[in-house]
């Protein structure tokens, strides 16, 4: 699936809004001074910190949006606590506090054993050939069971006002196509143990060892098979080449075993007559697949998708059994506590009732407000950028400044709530309310079709320390919880708040002019704007930030994918240069002498201080590896460092000289916005 959003970091990452930071905001304690700034930057700042503050064993890694997501986590936890308790106010508290109690009766859950999903499981038996293989399909696709590829309703990119049906590639389980076609060592040790982790779980329902065997070698077999289907991840990126509009009747000439018209009525989208297909050649492949794969196998397949999305919903067997090949991926060494899953799921499936309670408890509405003159403070400078660009044209920057001008600026929570009318919620029955939250989110996403594009929806819940940009919208959005240090707080000095939640800013506005950002215009339509030449002179520079990040590399040998990691390199280098400038207007930033310092530092070395601060996280091994593979961010310390040798004012603030390890000759430092 394409992403429509771009974020400051992977995933959804939650806090609760404290009112008063640590006042020490540049604590020399967490700092390496043994190591040279101009040789390791993130080291420098960070060292003594990452030396002191070890990955928990239920942790993945650890770091500064770690440390807040656990905040966040125990404010939800009261929040969710509270609504259990309370059996006077309303419906909001019985859905988030009933949700919260059924999936923390552990003694319920473990005496249902797998009953929840027999079922479904009978269902799939009754399938006995191709045509109620799709019919099936098509069921579970509405009961938010997707099999084989991805469906979702969303906005056209060339024709933003109407919502249509998009197709995309999918149908594995392994976090990247590669796990399944490399043969290096950790790919093998991965493949194996995920066949060792399907002939577990087959057995957990009751299949015999060796049939059990059979079935991981027919789901090992359909996968691999999808996987080389697929799209690789990096030409994901590119919006023109995933944007294939077919009509129903090319889509179906494409795959002729499988009835598109026929498809869509049942997933509740009849009546249209035009689809967005990310990868036509992916469906013609999986059609050949369909028509060739026995229905038994066919069936596997189904019954796998089934206890795969069920496994973290049942049993203690199921949820160790998950976790056991969850441990080989990421190295992670004990599960999560068990409210921590059910805090995070609730917000991820009624957020918009939790995200009420945290904006009530948590969220000072000053923040809002002094949100909007750092994000204006922002776009001023970013400006001034634009027009003293050296590499483009008037007439393209003018259309640049009309974009910028344009962005729509969403602060802290939506201006209307969802209500989640027709989701039932009980105290004693956990998968069942998985099941009710995943339904009405499909349908709340089918009954798009044939009304409004609704830009006021969010893509993140209040409770969310992360940011985004939405190509299609043309909008920047920074939830209500991102307003806390390390990006802000309202005792900071300016070069805390601008290196923090600055950067974060202007790092969004970059995204709309990275190398997929620059592709859309000013109302959101993925429209060339662009001259030839500003167009050349654009890509020349983007090249050089991609060829700087293929010079990293982690764990001694992996290369960072400069490529996969390119959109997020330009909007930090962005981010950080335009933050800077709008930094530079402050009375802070335009003060200097020995009464300017804080804690030892200037206000410039502050500011770059404050930016290393945000990055730094361990990270297990394992972990590392597969996000090389599937994460569009580079890894925190090329997020730090990375920009950082591309901006003069860092090296006159550290002294940073020829001969020191990050030194750049300033012809070779790279400038694009």
């Amino acid at each position: 699936m394409t992403k429509r959003v771009s974020f400051i970091v992977t995933g959804a990452l939650a806090i609760a809004f404290i009112a008063a930071g640590p006042r020490k905001f540049i604590d020399p304690q967490n700092m390496d001074l043994s190591v040279k700034p101009g040789d390791n930057f993130y080291q420098y700042a960070n060292g003594n910190w990452l030396r002191q503050n070890a990955i928990p064993a239920s942790k993945t890694s650890w770091g500064s949006f770690n440390e807040l997501r656990d905040k966040s986590l125990d404010a939800m936890k009261t929040l969710l606590e509270d609504a259990s308790k309370t059996t006077t106010k309303g419906r909001l508290y019985q859905m988030v506090g009933d949700y919260y109690m059924s999936g923390m009766d552990s003694l319920t859950i473990e005496k249902l054993g797998f009953d929840p999903i027999k079922p479904e499981l009978a269902r799939i038996e009754k399938v006995n050939n191709k045509a109620t293989f799709l019919d099936e399909l098509a069921y579970q696709r509405t009961q938010s069971n997707g099999m084989l590829f991805g469906f979702f309703v969303s906005q056209d990119r060339k024709n933003v006002s109407k919502y249509l049906p998009q197709f995309s590639q999918g149908g594995t389980t392994l976090p990247d196509r590669d796990y399944y076609l490399k043969n290096d060592t950790r790919s093998v040790k991965i493949r194996d143990a995920y066949r060792d982790n399907l002939t577990k779980m087959f057995g957990l329902i009751g299949e015999e060892p060796t049939q059990a065997s059979q079935d991981a070698d027919v789901i090992m077999r359909v996968e691999t098979a999808l996987a080389k289907a697929q799209m690789p991840r990096v030409e994901m990126r590119d919006p023109y080449k995933t944007y294939n509009k077919l009509t129903i009747a090319d889509f179906n000439k494409l795959t002729p075993g499988i009835n598109w018209t026929d498809q869509l009525t049942k997933f509740g989208a009849k009546g249209q007559d035009t689809v967005l297909v990310q990868s036509p050649a992916f469906f013609r492949s999986l059609d050949s697949l369909v028509a060739a794969t026995p229905i038994e196998d066919l069936r596997t397949y189904m019954r796998w998708n089934i206890l795969k999305g069920a496994a973290p919903f049942l049993s203690d067997a199921f949820v160790k059994q998950n976790f056991a090949f969850s441990k080989v991926l990421t190295g992670q060494k004990e599960q999560t506590p068990r409210w921590q899953r059910v805090s995070g799921l609730i917000d991820n499936s009624l957020g918009d009732l939790l995200g009420q309670l945290y904006v009530q408890r948590y969220f000072k509405p000053e923040a809002k407000q002094r949100m909007l003159t750092l994000v204006g403070n922002l776009e001023d400078s970013y400006k001034e950028h634009i027009k003293n660009l050296d590499w483009m044209s008037e007439d393209t920057k003018k259309k640049a400044l009309t974009k910028l001008l344009s962005f729509k600026r969403k602060i802290g929570y939506p201006d209307k709530w969802k209500n989640y009318d027709g989701v039932t919620i009980a105290r004693n029955d956990y998968y069942g309310n998985v099941k009710s939250a995943s339904k009405w989110s499909y349908n709340y996403m089918i009954n798009r079709l044939g009304k409004p594009v609704d830009k006021t929806e969010w893509g993140m819940t209040p409770p969310t320390v992360n940011a985004y940009y939405n190509p299609v919208n043309n909008e920047i959005a920074f939830p209500a919880a991102i307003l806390q240090f390390p990006f802000f707080d309202f005792d900071a000095d300016d070069a805390i708040n601008y290196g923090g939640i600055g950067a974060v800013i202007g790092h969004e506005m970059t995204h709309g002019f990275d190398d997929s950002g620059r592709q859309y215009d000013a109302d959101g339509t993925l429209r060339d704007w662009w001259t030839k030449t500003d167009a050349d002179n654009f890509k020349k520079r983007a090249d050089q930030v991609k060829e700087q990040f293929f010079g990293f590399k982690v764990l001694d040998s992996i290369k960072v994918n400069g490529q996969l990691t390119l959109g997020e390199n330009l909007a930090d280098l962005g981010g950080l240069a335009i933050a800077y400038d709008a930094f530079k207007k402050t009375a802070q930033g335009k003060s200097s002498g020995k009464k300017s310092m804080i804690d030892g530092f200037t206000p410039d070395q502050r500011f770059f201080l404050s930016w290393a601060q945000v990055w730094r996280i361990n990270v297990l091994p394992e972990t590392q590896a597969q996000l090389i593979m599937t994460d569009p961010h580079a890894p925190g310390i090329y997020r730090c460092n990375g920009p950082l040798a591309n901006i003069n004012a860092w090296y006159e603030a550290f002294n940073v000289k020829p001969g020191d390890k990050m030194y750049k000759k300033p012809e070779d430092r790279i400038k694009v916005w």
